[in-house]
């Protein structure tokens, strides 16, 4: 037979059951309803259900048939009109044959405490009652751990050693006990914590920011719910979660089971848990919905109960274990995440089972297609897809209060977040003193730059001004040279007029040095036979000009020689002709001009 694909629904007065027979033969149609038990035949498809509520046979049932869409729609009175029927989202526990859901079990272990049937009225206490540990004998086989699912599976391990790296992080879990495995968690948490990255998150969370802006779908359910509570006391509406097509297909495919776990077990199943539904609210927000390759890894990684196999003792330990693995492992490693997975969390308690049911189907298909995660559901989400559906909405409840109440802050994962993220503040603090010093200086550089182009300016206009000046007495200078110069021609012309005789004869002279310069002229008159007090006047006067002049210093001493010569032989030496010394600075040049006198000298002797 062929369990057909159905939905359940109600209004106060009719609960009302859609079931899709495509390529049925409808005239085979077989229909029992009787109090809670409901059975469809119709060939190939058969349908049996326990229902939540009574239903009655009184004449206002209704079915039709739609030929076009395959379904038959079956309206069934409730024995109390306005009776709210609780769980009808709950396929698989649907499914269960009514005497699974009251018989005691076929095995039953001897002993058992009374406290393994579940509570339907005690207030639950989520602190679990702590005992010291007690080392087991040693032994080869005294040493069995138990972990999964209420810590009812054990040698799991032992057969997938090939898988076992890519799923838990724990090297030995058959071998490894509790308080072991906890022990190596924390130090591998400790060995791979990064202050760059956290403090990089920290600081540049744009990204972040933006993905805590996102809503999941329990945001807006949970919103109806708030909405219809003024209508209704029950906060487990049909309204607020709608499963999909594939949700409902996945829960007929379920195995309904029941488990026989004591108080300390259920503690454990009602804490892993929250550890894995905050797992998963980090895994929505951060890819904002969406699935990756990265969804299993994110969800895995960040669950103790799931990748260290961990067992807890209280919800602040499940917290401190969340947020420590956010801080250490993700892509996005920020409190602000942890907060936000921490209150999402708390809204799907809040939204009830049919919530918390939805998020463990996604997490099934997640691990579903990623291999070898498909482990982790034979392991765990498998069984809380199947015991979720019978856990009571009060139970919820009361965790999601518990869960509320309990706060969680930087300081408690033991990184001293707090103080290095002061730390980081203060060094900011001083590379932005530095930056606005740096800034200061670049703005001051024009100004001093500005300066010294107005000094540069004024030094120009003093160079200048300077310039001018010795462009001043460089004419004064040349002035006064040019005053000498024509003392010397006419001194010159009075010095070689006697030594000329009628015949254009040069009779004798002394030694003149004459020197000329591309800068400046200079002379250097030789004494002759003659002294007048008109050529020793001019002497003192060639002498103050050669000392004004600015000449090289071999040239001045060659002058100061050639005048020492004159004075010595201004009378005793005869007049000869000077020695042309070539390559030298100090010789006698003859005239290039004829000279004047000669010319007349000459004129007068053709009269005469």
């Amino acid at each position: 037979m062929i369990t057909p694909d159905f939905e359940l629904s109600q209004d106060p007065d009719f609960l009302t059951i859609i079931i899709r027979v495509p390529y049925a033969r409808v005239s085979e149609l077989d229909l029992f309803f009787e109090g809670e038990d409901f059975k469809f035949y119709v060939k190939p498809y058969f349908l049996r259900l326990t229902l939540p509520g009574r239903v009655v046979e009184n004449g206002r049932e209704k079915a039709s048939y739609d030929t076009d869409k395959g379904t038959f729609t079956i309206q069934l009175p409730k024995e109390s009109p306005g009776q709210y029927f609780e769980g009808l989202d709950m396929l698989t526990s649907l499914l269960a044959p009514k005497k699974s859901r009251t018989a005691k079990p076929l095995v039953e272990e001897i002993g058992v405490p009374a406290d393994l049937e579940e509570e339907e009225e005690e207030e639950f206490d989520w602190e679990v009652e702590q005992t010291l540990h007690k080392e087991a004998a040693e032994g080869p086989l005294s040493l069995q751990c138990y972990y999964g699912f209420g810590n009812l599976r054990s040698g799991v391990f032992q057969r997938l050693q090939d898988e076992l790296g890519d799923v838990i992080d724990v090297k030995d879990p058959d071998q490894t006990p509790t308080d072991e495995r906890r022990m190596k968690r924390l130090e591998a948490e400790a060995a791979k914590f990064d202050p760059d990255h956290y403090l990089a998150d920290f600081f540049e969370d744009e990204a972040i920011q933006h993905i805590l802006k996102y809503k999941p779908w329990w945001v807006d359910a949970r919103e109806k719910m708030m909405a219809l509570q003024g209508e209704s006391s029950q906060s487990d509406s049909p309204t607020s979660v709608i499963f999909s097509e594939e949700e409902r297909e996945q829960l007929r495919k379920f195995t309904n089971k029941s488990y026989l776990l004591d108080k300390r077990s259920r503690h454990h199943v009602y804490l892993g848990l929250i550890d894995i539904l905050l797992a998963y609210c980090y895994e929505i927000c951060v890819n904002e919905g969406d699935k990756n390759v990265e969804s299993s890894w994110n969800v895995r990684k960040l669950s103790a109960t799931l990748c260290w196999l961990e067992c807890f003792t209280s919800i602040h330990d499940v917290l401190v274990s969340f947020g420590r693995r956010v801080v250490c492992y993700p892509l996005y490693r920020h409190f602000g995440l942890v907060t936000r997975a921490f209150n999402d969390t708390v809204m799907i308690l809040q939204l009830g089972r049919a919530a918390v049911l939805k998020c463990l189907l996604d997490i099934h298909r997640i691990f579903r297609e990623s291999d070898p995660a498909y482990i982790l559901n034979d392991l765990f989400i498998t069984d809380y897809c199947i015991w979720i559906q019978r856990v009571k909405s009060k139970k919820l409840a009361a965790l999601s209060e518990s869960l509320q109440k309990t706060t969680l802050t930087k300081s408690h994962l033991g990184f001293e977040l707090e103080e290095l993220e002061a730390a980081a503040v203060l060094v900011l603090e001083e590379e932005s003193k530095l930056t606005a010093a740096g800034m200061v200086s670049r703005q001051q550089l024009p100004s001093s730059e500005s300066e010294t182009s107005d000094s540069e300016e004024s030094s120009s206009t003093s160079s200048s001004e300077t310039e001018g000046s010795d462009s001043n007495e460089r004419e004064s200078s040349t002035a006064e040279d040019g005053k000498i110069n024509s003392l010397q021609g006419v001194l010159q012309e009075e010095r070689t007029a006697p030594l000329i005789d009628c015949n254009g004869l040069r009779q004798g002279t002394n030694a003149s040095t004459l020197e000329v310069s591309d800068e400046k002229s200079k002379a250097s008159l030789q004494s002759t036979s003659v002294a007048g007090k008109l050529i020793e006047e001019l002497e003192e006067q060639m002498h103050t000009a050669m000392r004004l002049s600015e000449q090289p210093e071999g040239l001045a001493s060659a002058s100061g020689f050639a005048l020492q010569e004159q004075e010595e032989n201004r009378v005793s030496e005869p007049a000869r002709f000077p020695r042309v010394t070539p390559g030298k600075g100090d010789f006698l040049e003859v005239p290039s001009k004829t000279n004047p006198l000669l010319f007349l000298c000459s004129t007068n002797e053709d009269e005469d």
